[in-house]
């Protein structure tokens, strides 16, 4: 057909378009796509944002709350958790290909001999419990009695990006929502004036190798309003929180109301979940004006709290600081909190480095929570402390000189929880003698979710969102279990 054609016959061709793929059959491909989005979002559209998905809890929780304390990097379970004094006596040796076992290494060892490095710390036990903790952790040493250690931890992925993503979202490719974001959705909040689920990270005095991207705390295939809110390290926590200068806040809610009252009729005409989301976000920030900037006000806090969280806590932007800030959203219903320290990644200077990274968390995290504890919020308050992977016991480098430092190790590492419905005092799990391979009750990454999500009142097996045609989950499809072991009322 001509362009002259067309030109002439403009408004009947429009007109028949637009009824083929609108208002034709029930078979037309406007209905069709119509469908689509509403099955793409059928489970955002029976949900109350404020208290989350009707059918949840599936059973009573004994977490109200998650603060999940994120070591990017992976930490040394050999120096921190994982005691092994036989190691002295293979200092040098290359590892026994019986341990081994044909493991994948990196690139960055893969071609040198894996020489054992022992431990360069010393260990002790701690508590009535008997807990071993290196000596570069002298504060969390004192609130031993109160952790659950799982030391037998296992991942699939053995590089940064893959491994934290599988971590915290459940799967290696970016793509899949975050746990935190799992959560929002579910659970919602009971705070209407904040987000669901906030990230702060640590402002560090020098940069870090790894990236942190987005899609950490990112919603992934579900509604953007259930993605992590990143709070800045600066003067505005969140940017263009703030009206314009010299603007009245009424006219600021006439224009609210009338974008909002544009965006319903959008929302009733095409039925997209991310128009929804926009409103509903246009009114979150809204209420934030007003209780950001008091959420953020550490000035209020008597000076023992400063004492208790050490003299970083003082300065904006430090993991103790962000340690006090985090158990101030949980005193006001926020449903998440995810702190994300970086640069425990040592492949060399392991002795210096690793020690900084303690000095920078260790008194602030076992302050949190013996706060949390004092306040009675513990109960209630989960509190995760770990990274994506573990070190391997073969020394990078030179293994005997003060550069040496360990690779990545996903076959286990160590993890710490308190609170929230986990047994106190308890060590879950076991490493073999060269802290290489799980020898007693290994835990997958995809079991301590389904294990967070237990505390929270959730069935993960029953947990799903239906997208382009398949109902995901946070634990996949592979097989995961809940580690009935670590619950605080567990009979055995």
């Amino acid at each position: 057909m001509n362009n002259s054609i067309k030109q002439n016959l403009s408004p009947l061709w429009q007109q028949a378009r637009r009824y083929f793929l609108g208002q034709a059959a029930s078979v037309s491909l406007g209905a069709m796509a119509l469908q689509c989005l509403e099955n793409n979002s059928a489970d955002a559209a029976k949900i109350n944002p404020a208290i989350g998905l009707p059918e949840l809890p599936h059973h009573s929780p004994t977490a109200k709350n998650v603060i999940f304390l994120t070591q990017s990097g992976g930490p040394s379970q050999i120096e921190l958790f994982d005691d092994k004094p036989g190691l002295k006596e293979w200092a040098g040796k290359e590892l026994p290909e019986s341990v081994r076992q044909g493991q994948r290494l990196t690139t960055m060892t893969a071609n040198q001999k894996q020489l054992i490095m022992p431990a360069r710390t010393k260990f002790d036990q701690y508590g009535e419990s008997g807990a071993s903790l290196g000596e570069w952790l002298p504060y969390l040493s004192k609130v031993a009695d109160d952790l659950c250690f799982v030391k037998s931890m296992v991942t699939d992925q053995i590089n940064h990006a893959p491994a934290m993503t599988k971590f915290l979202t459940g799967h290696h490719l970016a793509g899949r929502p975050s746990l935190g974001a799992w959560s929002s959705y579910g659970l919602g909040s009971e705070n209407r004036d904040m987000p669901d689920y906030l990230v702060l990270i640590s402002q560090m005095k020098r940069p870090s190798d790894q990236p942190l991207y987005e899609h950490y705390w990112g919603s992934g295939f579900l509604p953007s309003r259930y993605q992590g809110v990143k709070l800045r390290n600066a003067r505005d926590p969140v940017l263009y929180l703030k009206d314009p200068a010299g603007m009245p806040r009424e006219i600021r809610r006439s224009m609210l109301d009338g974008i909002a009252e544009l965006n319903q009729k959008r929302l009733e005409l095409t039925g997209d979940p991310e128009i929804e989301t926009r409103i509903s976000q246009y009114e979150m920030a809204w209420r934030m004006q007003s209780s950001v900037p008091e959420m953020t006000d550490l000035s209020d806090e008597p000076e023992s709290t400063f004492e208790l969280y050490g003299p970083d806590s003082r300065r904006p932007g430090t993991y103790a600081a962000n340690c006090i800030m985090a158990r101030k959203l949980i005193e006001r219903g926020v449903r998440f909190v995810q702190l994300i320290h970086p640069d425990w990644d040592h492949h060399s200077r392991l002795s210096s480095w690793c020690v900084a990274r303690c000095r920078d968390t260790d008194q602030a995290s076992a302050a949190l929570v013996t706060d949390l504890k004092q306040r009675g919020l513990l109960d209630e308050t989960l509190v995760l402390w770990g990274g994506e992977f573990g070190r391997s016991v073969a020394g990078q480098g030179k293994w005997d000189s003060p550069e040496g430092g360990r690779d990545h190790h996903p076959r286990c590492f160590t993890m710490w929880m308190a609170g929230g419905g986990t047994q106190p005092g308890l060590t879950y799990g076991a490493t073999d003698d060269f802290s290489y391979n799980v020898a007693e009750n290994p835990v997958h990454v995809r079991d301590l979710h389904a294990t967070i999500l237990h505390l929270l009142g959730i069935d993960h097996a029953r947990f799903t969102y239906r997208n382009q045609g398949l109902d995901f989950k946070l634990t996949g499809v592979e097989e995961s279990r809940m580690v009935h072991e670590i619950l605080k009322n567990h009979p055995g």
